[in-house]
C-alpha cells in the first residue's frame, strides 16, 4: 500500500476508475481515523460509536465510488460531506425510532478543508452555505452553554482522546471527566430539542 502514499487522492481515484485494484482498500484505511473523528462528534448527539463508525465507513465507500475529479472540491472535502450525511441519516433514523425527532444536524468536528462545493449535490448550493453558517452558530452557542472545563473536555474528546487520557492531561479523576462528558451530551441534546419546539 505504500506505493500509493506519494499520490494525491484525486490521482488515486483516477487510477481506480481505470481498474487498478487495491486503491479502494488503501483509501478506506487512510481515512479510517477521519471517519472515527466525525463519528465521535455525532455520538454526542445520539448515536452508538461503533454503529456510527460503520455508517461513516459506508459514507466513505460511497465517496470513493462517487467522487468526480471534474468538480471543484477535493476528495477529502467530498468524503467529509458523504460521511457526515451518512452519519446524520443514521442518527436521524435511530432517534426517529425512539420517537424523538432530530431535525438538526450538528457537526462538532473541525473542518479539515474548505473549497468550492458547487455541483457536488443536486441541492441548492445556498442551502449548503446556510447549513454551514447555522452549524457554526450552533457550535458557538453550545460552547457558551458549556463551562470552561467542559469545553476543554469536549475539545480533547473530539481530538480522539479517551476519558482516562483526558483525566491524566487535565489532572482530574477519570470519573469527573466521564461526568463532564455526560453533562456535555445532556446540554447538547437539550439545546437541539429547544430548537425544534
Amino acid at each position: 500500500m505504500s506505493q500509493y502514499e506519494q499520490c494525491s487522492d484525486e490521482e488515486l481515484i483516477e487510477r481506480l476508475r481505470k481498474g487498478e485494484s487495491g486503491i479502494s482498500d488503501y483509501l478506506m484505511e487512510k481515512y479510517k481515523d477521519f471517519v472515527k473523528k466525525r463519528a465521535r462528534a455525532m455520538y454526542l448527539i445520539g448515536g452508538e460509536t461503533d454503529d456510527l463508525i460503520q455508517e461513516g465507513m459506508i459514507g466513505l465507500f460511497k465517496a470513493v465510488q462517487d467522487y468526480r475529479s471534474d468538480r471543484e472540491a477535493s476528495f477529502q472535502t467530498f468524503a467529509g460531506i458523504c460521511i457526515d450525511r451518512q452519519l446524520y441519516s443514521a442518527v436521524k433514523n435511530s432517534t426517529r425510532q425512539k420517537h424523538i425527532p432530530l431535525n438538526s444536524y450538528v457537526s462538532l468536528s473541525e473542518e479539515e478543508e474548505t473549497g468550492a462545493l458547487e455541483g457536488l449535490w443536486s441541492e441548492n448550493p445556498e442551502a449548503l452555505v446556510i447549513d454551514r453558517e447555522n452549524t457554526g452558530l450552533l457550535e458557538k452557542r453550545i460552547s457558551k452553554a458549556l463551562s470552561p472545563m467542559e469545553n476543554r473536555v469536549l475539545d480533547l474528546y473530539l481530538r480522539g482522546y479517551g476519558y482516562v487520557q483526558i483525566a491524566e492531561m487535565m489532572g482530574k479523576k477519570p470519573k469527573s471527566i466521564d461526568n463532564a462528558l455526560q453533562r456535555i451530551r445532556m446540554k447538547i441534546r437539550d439545546y437541539i430539542e429547544s430548537l425544534q419546539v
